[in-house]
């Protein structure tokens, strides 16, 4: 039996890399996307390079809690999963909200994969051993530790909420390595460190991204995000598909694996009982796993 990956966002950049490299070897590798036709060409560069099951493209909407919703359902449908790697990312430059009204840059990177994650659980287990990789970011070290409610107090600054966002997905992403410790699936977050995307490239070069006080820096700051998003997005992907299918980590959960491809110590912050127990409430709140509607 084909052993499947799932890659969200995978039709371009950094998720593309990573499912290519998923794909090589040897995974039957589905790619999430919005577009079909990005997905078509994402197909084609995968099937390029696989050495196991023809690859596929799935659309949905992940700012959309029941295109998630729809999406777990119908890969939950296909049978075991031995690889989840929530890739997706978004990062705004002005306030949004998705259709479910809930802040979009919280909604896409953290409530999408946490859904999609606590839905599939079942199908993981069943191809025990198996991993799941949540994608964070180096953001997180600007983000404000509150999650009373879904935005934060103060203005919006979309790098800063960005961060946040991915603060809340990694405390989830360490707290669900210890809730499923012993089930044979393993759980890793994945910092790429930065490439050249559309998301770096459409939304890091204007200075309202950053609190006031950075934007007097602005110079400065601006050449610190160009430096740190010049690379390669195959080198990016390097983090995901080492924590996905390196034998080395056979056995282990709750790592981090930073840029360079292998173990770095978790942000501080991401383990503090107090912000883990409000994502958590936070994330069951707003992405109920008993609605289907």
């Amino acid at each position: 039996m084909d052993q499947r990956a799932v890659v969200t966002a995978g039709t371009g950049g950094i998720g593309l890399e990573t499912a290519m490299g998923l794909a090589a070897r040897g995974l039957a590798v589905t790619v999430v996307g919005r577009n079909a036709e990005r997905g078509a060409h994402a197909v084609e560069r995968i099937a390029a390079v696989a050495t196991g099951a023809e690859p596929r493209f799935v659309a949905a909407d992940l700012a959309s809690l029941d295109n998630v919703r729809a999406l777990a359902e119908q890969l939950a449908a296909e049978g075991p999963l031995k690889v989840l790697v929530n890739n997706v990312g978004a990062m705004f430059a002005d306030r949004q909200q998705t259709v479910d009204g809930i802040e979009a840059t919280f909604a896409v990177n953290h409530l999408s994969p946490y859904l999609l994650t606590e839905l599939l659980l079942e199908q993981l287990r069943a191809a025990a051993p198996s991993r799941i990789v949540n994608v964070t970011s180096g953001s997180i070290r600007v983000a404000k530790r509150t999650f009373d409610a879904v935005e934060p107090p103060g203005g919006y600054y979309g790098f800063h909420w960005y961060g946040r966002a991915k603060l809340a997905n990694l405390a989830y992403t360490l707290d669900l390595a210890e809730r499923l410790r012993s089930t044979g699936i393993s759980v890793f977050a994945a910092d790429p460190g930065g490439a050249a995307t559309e998301m770096t490239n459409d939304t890091m070069r204007s200075p309202q991204i950053v609190s006031p006080g950075l934007r007097l820096l602005w110079p400065l700051v601006r050449r610190t995000f160009e430096r740190s998003t010049s690379g390669p997005a195959s080198v990016a992907a390097r983090p995901s598909v080492f924590a996905a299918t390196d034998v080395s980590l056979d056995g282990r959960t709750g790592l981090v694996i930073g840029p360079q491809a292998h173990p770095v110590p978790a942000f501080r912050g991401s383990t503090d009982t107090r912000t883990v127990n409000d994502v958590l409430r936070l994330s069951q709140q707003l992405a109920p796993l008993g609605e289907t509607s």
